[in-house]
Formats: structure tokens, sequence, C-alpha cells
């Protein structure tokens, strides 16, 4: 695909923010949920990593990690089968020293051993609640000429609805930063305050060494945040670098921003923002192209292949292998894989799992602030 960049590799931690969707993510992490008709989270920063030459990937996986093993399997689709670097997946337990991790901390001091035994100069740290089309070239070479110990990717925005409103108990923290020129000069974390925010999107590099130290520190010291046990108490210290992101980004905070994220690629300038930059690799699913029987219609939708249409769709986003029968109206709905609608059904603001079944002549209705949500499997 491109040139190796052998002065970087990456680690991707796949389970930090499943809390924020849990109808989603009950037998999937966040890595893995589906995301713009065919695609699941993790292809996105997956995928600019391959583009921008970064070929030894880690994904350090917590827990309901089958269903990302089966979408990623030995990494062909993004060219990272091979013999050295390519793409390592972490289950726990892998080893006698790994358990199940609670932060990032604990996570990265699991796999010591194996950074200590890469040559790569740099780290990129990055979750996967994000979808962006991301220049990770860009990104080392601000860190490079920043001179910084530790480089972090932020955006422009106000903080989600979600995130505002979420309990003080929760663990999936967010990050907001205050700048001087583009130093960091203080971190908030899980700001209530309304207004634009340099918003933190869990995108870090730092040379791998350094990594090595700090991550040995804190985590005798008991820590297990990256950022609250390491960039907060060594603020005054460390040389933190902003790096300010501005293109397209789809933030997952919860089922609402899900539905709303999706439904804003059926807009042409968004979908473009997304996919234009570079290619996104996904795992290929040789099927037919989609059908459109009789007097099907369709109405500004984004439809992956393998699909049957013999009724009529609206804004709507639909998975590989989705089928809606005669007389269907099916408005301002995703549907994942391999729904099938029946006959003179009707929905409205739904969102199906992998697997449903809509029985002929039933009828949901959701809202624009309240999608419903039909899990894995079932039939209504």
């Amino acid at each position: 695909m491109v040139k190796s960049n052998s002065n970087a590799l990456a680690i991707i931690f796949p389970n930090m923010y499943d809390r924020v969707v849990p109808e989603l993510t009950k037998e999937r992490l966040m890595a893995s949920v589906p995301f713009a008709s065919r695609y699941r989270m993790i292809d996105f920063l997956l995928s600019s990593m391959v583009n921008c030459g970064i070929d030894n990937i880690t994904i350090l996986a917590r827990e309901n990690y089958f269903s990302l093993l089966d979408h990623l399997g030995s990494g062909r689709e993004w060219d990272l089968s091979r013999k050295n670097g390519g793409l390592n997946i972490f289950p726990p337990y892998a080893q006698k020293s790994m358990g199940v991790y609670g932060g990032r901390i604990e996570g990265l001091a699991s796999i010591l051993a194996f950074l200590k035994a890469q040559k790569e100069k740099y780290v990129v740290l990055s979750d996967t609640n994000i979808a962006a089309n991301f220049d990770f070239n860009a990104l080392i070479a601000s860190h490079k000429e920043s001179g910084a110990d530790i480089t972090v990717a932020y955006t422009r925005e106000e903080i989600p609805t979600a995130f505002l409103m979420a309990e003080p108990s929760r663990k999936d923290m967010y990050f907001t930063f205050e700048l001087d020129g583009d130093k960091v000069t203080k971190l908030h974390i899980n700001e209530k305050m309304s207004g634009v925010k340099n918003l933190g999107m869990n995108i870090y590099v730092v040379n791998r060494e350094y990594l090595i130290d700090i991550v040995e520190e804190a985590f005798v010291a008991g820590g297990t945040c990256f950022e609250r046990d390491i960039l907060l108490p060594k603020m005054a210290e460390l040389n933190i670098h902003g790096y300010e992101y501005t293109g397209y980004v789809a933030r997952i905070t919860s089922l609402k921003s899900y539905f709303d994220e999706n439904m804003k690629l059926l807009d042409d300038e968004n979908l473009d923002g997304l996919f234009a930059a570079n290619p996104i690799y996904t795992k290929i699913r040789d099927d037919n192209p989609t059908r459109y029987i009789g007097e099907a219609k369709a109405t500004n939708v984004m439809v992956a292949d393998g699909c049957v249409i013999e009724g009529e769709i609206e804004n709507c986003i639909l998975f590989r292998g989705v089928k809606v029968g005669k007389g269907a109206k099916v408005k301002n709905c995703i549907l994942m894989q391999d729904t099938v609608i029946e006959p003179n059904a009707r929905m409205e603001y739904v969102i199906t799992d992998k697997k449903v079944t809509i029985s002929e002549r039933k009828a949901l209705q959701g809202s624009d602030t309240f999608p419903v949500f039909v899990t894995k499997r079932q039939t209504v």
C-alpha cells in the first residue's frame, strides 16, 4: 500500500469507551461497532495508520473481543499480515503477567516486555470511539518539530451533551486542555463548562523509551489512567504539545450520537470529509450487488452490498445483506447486517442490530431524540 514508517508503532485500545453505548457493546467492543454501512469503528484509525506507513500495530483488547478477532483476522485487508511487525492482538490472560486492565497504564504495563523489544522510536496511542481519516504522519512530524515529550491530538468543539450529562461515577473520562500557543498548560478531566473547548481525541504520540519509563513509574505507584495519573501530576515538568485536528470527525458518545453520526453521512459533504482523503479498508464479504425489485423506492440512503429492496427506504443506513419486503416503509433508520424487514412493516427512527427480524405488518416508531434500538437476533 505505502512505504513503511519504521520510526513509529501504534497501540490501539479497543474497549475504553464501551460503556457509552452499552446497547451496542453487549456482545462486542467499541472497536467492532458497525458504522457507515459496511465498516467497523476500528477501520478508520487502523486504515489511517496503514495509509501513513505505520505497519506495526498492536490491539490491546480487554473483553468481548471475539467479534473484533473475527473482523480483523490476520490483518490481510489492511496489508498487516506479515512476518515482522504487522497486526498484533493481545487478549487478556495471553501471558502470566497480563490481566484484565482497568486503564491505559495497566494495559501498557502488561506489554512492557513487548515494547522494550521493538525498534521504532515513537509510539502512537489511540482509542476507537472516533471515526476520522487521520493524517498520523502530520501528527508525528508536529511532535518531532516541537521537541515535545508527549503530543496530544485535539479538536475545537463543544463538549458532547452525553459527556456533560454523564454520572460522575462513569470511568469513560474525557479531557479538555488549556493551551499557551501549542503548549498544554492545564488539563481538565470531565469538565462541565459549556462553549467551545480543546477536546482531546485520545490520540497521543510519545517517544517509545520515554513511554516505557513513565508507565513503569506510574504502574508501581498504583496508577491506572494515562491522563489522570501521568499527565496531570507531571503537567509542570512535561513538555506536552497540542496538535489541532481540523478534519472531519465522528465521535461516538451515546446511542443518540451513534445515530446522528451515521445519519450525517447521508450529506455528501460529510461523506467526502470522512472518505475522500485516503481509502478506508474493511473486511471483505463477497456478496451480490444490492437489488431493487419491482416498485422499490430509495431516497437519500447509504446501502451496502448484498441487500434486497422491495419496499420503500428513505434517509436510511443499510448494512450488508439487509432485506426490505414488499410494501414495507422504512424511514430514518439504521439497519445492521442481515436485518430482515418483512412485507408491509413500518419503521421510523429505529436502529436494529445484526440479524433482527421485523415481522409482517409490525410498526416501530422512535423519534429523532430517542431512536428505538432492537438487540441482536431479536424478532419483533
